[in-house]
């Protein structure tokens, strides 16, 4: 039963991947239809996010009163919602409107589905997990690749994943059992949410942040996820005005950089085997580092290139292994909470800081690029040896 919950809790994480890259496959169909600027697509993705901070600030308060198997269940029918709700809009405004349950579904979903894993799974299923999110998001461009590619309309695409994500639904309502079994089975918690712990009331925001070292901790995935979304985003460009790369050339090893992340997972998750998470978190940022000095130095489109690749394979262990870790830095009992206000930070990380050097590329220059990004990990590698000094004397 317990591999059997696992196998449920990896087709879950296939599916928080599948709409992630729905709406920039879609998109240049999209906003030709509706008669919008190109740029209205970052509009949409910010209520997206805005609605994922949200539900993940809310998730201690839902896990401790329904459970992880019914949050999830429920969170995934909300998103399947939303995607159907997109596949019958004719307009910008009603995708405005279906965003926002969207984005309420991915966040919940997301914090306490990690939670549950870094609780009662080891490391290396928590970098394959995060592995098969990368799958998910690679499988949704297919799917949308079908419809349009068969004669169908993109709100197909939507409706195809909708449909993916009501069978999952359907999955998950019957696996509740399974769910309070492996709590019963003696597992860290059950899931009634705080199960035998000495927490039993939902931590209000500014308690949690007042723990020693959620602060810190905050800051880190803030950190790490501005690196990953500021990569991902300004990588294509960067090799075009820096590495002399053409732009169709650019585009496609772009790519690369979240090929790297998911093959990196991949094997992080056998690494995991001989390494604990603190060195995991250590390593990715040290790979990170050689990488962004590759793409700084010049030596030409080859070797930033390498340097993108050593970029995505760097942020491969640190998120998987940051939230592993937060129940040994926390405590069991708080981690719920911790994980909830963690994936806040870093849908506000990703939110904010790759328009921030948007405007660094637009006003000065787009080669910026890798000082900007070793910047911002010298704020992750500062505030993550902070924090293990903190749990270090809490312990």
């Amino acid at each position: 039963m317990f591999q059997l919950l696992l196998a449920i809790i990896y087709l879950a994480f296939i599916s928080l991947g599948l709409p992630d890259s729905l709406l920039g496959s879609a998109w240049p169909l999209m906003y030709r239809e509706f008669s919008v600027p190109v740029s209205y697509a970052g509009g949409i993705s910010m209520i997206i996010a805005a609605g994922t901070i949200v539900s993940s600030l809310q998730c201690d308060r839902l896990t401790k009163k329904l459970g992880t198997g019914k949050v999830t269940a429920i969170s995934v029918l909300t998103t399947a919602a939303a995607l159907f709700g997109f596949s019958i809009s004719h307009s910008f405004a009603a995708l405005c409107i279906w965003a926002i349950p969207y984005g309420l579904g991915a966040g919940c979903v997301d914090a306490s589905l990690n939670n549950y894993v870094a609780l009662h799974y080891a490391s290396r299923h928590m970098s394959w997990l995060h592995c098969m999110w990368g799958v998910g998001a690679s499988l949704g461009p297919y799917i949308m690749g079908f419809a349009l590619s068969n004669g169908q309309s993109w709100n197909m695409g939507y409706r195809y994943i909708g449909i993916l994500q009501i069978l999952l639904t359907m999955i998950l309502l019957i696996s509740l059992p399974l769910w309070k079994r492996q709590g019963a089975a003696g597992a860290d918690f059950g899931d009634n949410g705080a199960g035998g712990s000495s927490q039993k009331e939902a931590l209000s925001l500014a308690q949690i942040i007042r723990i020693p070292g959620a602060k810190e901790v905050m800051i880190t995935f803030f950190c790490y996820c501005a690196v990953e979304q500021t990569a991902g985003l300004w990588a294509s460009s960067y090799l075009v005005l820096h590495g002399g790369l053409t732009s169709e050339a650019a585009a496609g090893f772009a790519s690369l950089f979240y090929i790297g992340i998911t093959a990196g997972r991949a094997l992080g998750g056998f690494l995991t085997m001989k390494l604990n998470d603190t060195h995991m978190i250590r390593l990715g940022q040290g790979v990170i580092l050689l990488g962004n000095v590759l793409l700084l130095l010049p030596l030409g489109g080859n070797a930033a290139l390498l340097g993108l690749i050593m970029v995505g394979l760097g942020c491969a262990p640190i998120y998987p292994s940051i939230i592993h870790s937060t129940p040994e830095h926390f405590g069991a009992d708080k981690s719920q909470a911790v994980i909830g206000v963690q994936m806040a930070a870093a849908y506000v990380g990703t939110c904010l800081m790759p328009p921030v050097f948007g405007l660094i590329a637009n006003h000065i220059s787009a080669s910026l690029l890798p000082l900007y990004l070793l910047a911002i990990l010298g704020m992750m590698v500062f505030m993550h040896e902070k924090l293990l000094k903190k749990a270090k004397q809490i312990g």
